[in-house]
């Protein structure tokens, strides 16, 4: 008798104050690829950078980076209407996410800053829930300051990163 299951994807979270989350997000995603897995990296709240964005243009198309932002700013920096503009955007970019998520477009889905999100009042804990509820074989990579306490008990592991020291 065969049996068939289905292995569900783990969620991981990497969240602090310090810098490197998005690094460390993206070396998950790097070594994921080198492995033969399909990669997307969705990013919110991020200032756009050229050269980092030319950078992971390169890796396509093990690794596509998708970006729904179109201010040159970040988020922080913008006016009420423009920050208006840019939550749509954000939807639009959770959306996407879904779909990925509903077609099997990868194997890996990074987040970036998304749980930003819920610190700008975008969207609630149980919206970004649902979106990874959805996943099957997916492995889900959220980045972000803060790891609501509620959403604790949704992912499988968090990487808290702080800064020890400053020079």
């Amino acid at each position: 008798m065969e049996e068939s299951f289905r292995k569900q994807g783990k969620i991981m979270v990497y969240c602090g104050q310090g810098r490197g989350k998005t690094s460390a997000a993206l070396g998950y995603g790097m070594l994921e690829a080198g492995s033969g897995k399909k990669v997307i990296v969705i990013q919110f709240l991020k200032q756009k950078m050229l050269e980092e964005m030319e950078f992971l243009k390169r890796l396509e198309p093990e690794i596509r980076l998708f970006r729904f932002s179109k201010s040159e700013k970040s988020f922080e920096e913008l006016s009420e209407e423009q920050k208006a503009e840019e939550k749509a955007n954000f939807i639009n970019a959770l959306n996407y996410s879904k779909k990925v998520l509903a077609t099997g477009e990868c194997d890996v889905l990074i987040l970036d800053e998304v749980l930003g999100l819920i610190d700008e009042h975008v969207i609630q804990c149980g919206e970004l829930v649902q979106v990874m509820d959805s996943r099957e074989e997916c492995d889900i990579v959220l980045t972000g300051r803060v790891l609501p306490e509620g959403m604790l008990d949704t992912v499988d592991e968090v990487y808290q990163i702080q800064t020890m020291k400053q020079g």
